[in-house]
């Protein structure tokens, strides 16, 4: 029979192991009780229509593709940065910031600002957005929609945390902080869901609203607000965009099993639209349109010189784009 000091024992032994398990994995405790809860909400006041079937592949795909690159990142991502935060925190460029508070509120902020540059960054350029397309391949955007992410875009976020940490010195709380904020804001606004004040509520962080027009189908839509945390970077560098999407996803054929998506990010989809062929005689006649459109657009602009080239590209662009769609009409 157990005596009151041995169970007093495990007790405290028991207590220990749990504040530990706490203490190491509360990020993770935080993200799922975050997933769980905006899913509830989700799943209660949908602000697209709720189609079961569905949002049970999409879980089935997002979660799948998280579980894969959780392996694979626990291999690299964690190493990375803990790396960095031990040889480098607190050694960099903010070094000679006295203020602690003031540091770590700086720090905080030109992490979120990374952030929206390399989500910027990985909308102009075709080699990233191989792979950041997949995040935006979702056709049923919800809150496991944050979890859509390719591994070669993770590991190269990732490299560039390292280095921004190591050339600013930020403090391993910061890092901290941030990383466990980062996905309970990301889940926040991929959620399915609206609520009043939203739009307010927007003025300072990233909301549903805003983040639904960066996942539309059209790229003129989806060039746009790349905040993460933080909404005002959008506003600050002329990014932020507030319509509603008629639909949200990429346009083509995407693959429905996680394993197909990695393969996915390592595809170019974008292909060469082919010349249009002419005879002689059509040819002409758009030759002589063009070269009124471009005039129209000279006029407008009172014949300022160094824009006749832009003007005549972009009036042949027009042209053809027009001929294009008269002609699919009549076949």
């Amino acid at each position: 029979m157990l005596t009151i000091i041995e169970i007093y024992s495990m007790l405290q032994a028991t207590l220990a192991n749990w504040q530990a398990l706490v203490s190491n994995d509360w990020p993770f405790i935080c993200v799922i009780l975050g997933f769980t809860l905006l899913s509830l909400v989700e799943f209660q006041r949908p602000k697209m229509p709720f189609r079961p079937k569905q949002i049970i592949n999409t879980y089935r795909v997002n979660l799948g593709l998280f579980l894969l690159n959780s392996l694979l990142m626990s291999l690299f991502s964690l190493a990375g940065l803990m790396f960095a935060l031990e040889h480098f925190s607190g050694k960099g460029l903010l070094s000679g910031i006295r203020s602690p508070a003031w540091k770590a509120l700086l720090s905080f902020f030109l992490l979120d600002v990374l952030l929206y540059a390399w989500h910027r960054i990985c909308h102009q350029f075709d080699a990233f957005w191989m792979f950041h397309k997949v995040h935006h391949s979702d056709p049923y955007l919800n809150v496991s929609t944050a979890f859509r992410i390719h591994i070669v875009e993770l590991i190269i976020t990732t490299v560039l945390k390292s280095a921004y940490i190591i050339l600013l010195g930020i403090d391993k709380s910061v890092v901290f902080a941030y990383e466990a904020v980062y996905p309970l804001f990301v889940m926040f606004h991929h959620t399915n869901i609206t609520f009043a004040g939203e739009k307010w509520l927007g003025q300072v962080i990233v909301t549903p609203h805003l983040h639904r027009v960066h996942h539309s189908i059209e790229r003129r839509e989806h060039d746009s607000n790349y905040g993460a945390i933080f909404s005002v970077w959008d506003r600050l560098f002329f990014s932020r965009k507030e319509v509603e999407p008629a639909a949200v996803g990429i346009k083509g054929t995407v693959p429905q099993t996680a394993w197909g998506l990695v393969k996915f990010g390592f595809v170019n989809t974008a292909q060469p639209v082919p010349a249009p062929v002419y005879t002689s005689a059509v040819t002409v006649n758009i030759h002589a349109m063009i070269a009124e459109a471009a005039y129209y657009k000279a006029e407008k602009r009172a014949f300022s010189p160094g824009y006749e080239l832009y003007d005549w590209l972009e009036a042949k662009k027009e042209i053809l784009r027009q001929v294009q769609g008269s002609r699919c009409m009549n076949c």
